[in-house]
């Protein structure tokens, strides 16, 4: 990233956290937490709760629809994994209420997700983000995420499940081909030399394998089995678990996790949220599963996390990570 890139990025954090008002980080920001209504019901309650996401305050369009600010030249903007987060937060607070403005609410969600599906340049059918983003290599719109993929199909499929309307079902089949695609041919899936398996939440190359983008996006793939019960999906659930489970230490720095695989000298340090995250996502894969390796890492984790020390050594690894690389 040129120093000028990088100038413009940290005015866009700073701005977003300082100025008052809300911003796209008021929404990414919630307390993670696991939904032990979820495993076991079917394509039922999400395995994780996104409450605060339900009642986002910031702005929305004249259907509803969520919108994040980014501030600067990219401003108010659509974007198809806060809307599928949106509308899975909604989802469950209506099957746990049955209050008829949550159902509207979901239901607007699963709709927009259903109407903005689009072909790439390979002819897949994604959810694009229709604005530059400053990744380590920037990311130019239209741009597409294996997260997005992910969660659109879960919140598709949960509309289908509560209506019987086959358009949701359809938009599913549809966003499901990226999952069997490679990312060179328009898909989100990069199978590595040694045969590992992954859904990637940003196309750049060399791949960064950001790990909690990984783990939501194999949810998406989890819920296509469990609503078709198609053998394609079983097994790609099953490659992509062992991926997971046989990298876990990559990931492990002895007193913090990594956010992804960098591939630069200095490796990328969770942040405390993103650390959390962690936490909470392997105690639900490990739900899914049963593979104990998944306890295991999540209990390891939350041992760092309870650590002042690690945690004090984490914030600084952090801190200058993000002054030489963004």
């Amino acid at each position: 990233m040129s120093w000028a890139s990088r100038a413009q990025y940290y005015r866009r954090i700073l701005g977003a956290y300082l100025t008052p008002g809300t911003s796209q980080l008021t929404f990414w920001h919630d307390e993670p937490e696991r939904n032990f209504r979820a495993i076991g019901t079917g394509v039922g309650p999400y395995y994780m709760r996104f409450q605060r996401k339900a009642d986002y305050a910031g702005p929305h369009d004249t259907a509803g629809i969520p919108m994040l600010d980014y501030r600067g030249h990219i401003g108010r903007q659509y974007n198809p994994i806060a809307i599928a987060q949106w509308g899975l937060g909604n989802f469950d607070l209506y099957e746990e209420t049955g209050d008829a403005v949550r159902r509207q609410k979901f239901m607007a969600a699963a709709d927009w997700l259903r109407d903005n599906l689009e072909q790439n340049h390979r002819g897949v059918w994604v959810w694009n983000h229709h604005f530059d983003w400053e990744y380590r290599t920037p990311l130019k719109a239209p741009w597409y995420s294996g997260l997005a993929q992910g969660q659109g199909i879960s919140l598709l499929l949960r509309a289908h499940r509560a209506t019987k309307d086959e358009s949701y079902m359809q938009a599913a089949v549809q966003a499901f081909v990226a999952f069997q695609q490679d990312v060179a041919d328009g898909g989100v899936a990069l199978t590595d030399a040694r045969g590992n398996l992954w859904f990637e939440e940003y196309i750049v190359s060399p791949p960064t394998h950001i790990l909690n983008g990984f783990l939501w996006a194999s949810w998406g793939v989890y819920d296509y089995w469990l609503a078709t019960n198609e053998i394609a999906a079983c097994e790609l659930f099953d490659r992509v678990t062992k991926t997971i489970a046989e990298n876990l230490h990559n990931y492990d720095l002895g007193f913090w996790s990594l956010y992804e695989q960098s591939g630069t000298k200095l490796p990328m340090v969770a942040s405390p949220f993103y650390h959390r995250l962690h936490i909470v996502q392997l105690q639900i894969m490990h739900e899914m599963t049963g593979r104990s390796v998944f306890r295991e890492y999540s209990e390891r984790w939350q041992g760092y996390e309870e650590n002042p020390a690690g945690r004090a050594r984490a914030l600084c690894y952090k801190s200058v990570f993000k002054l030489c690389y963004y």
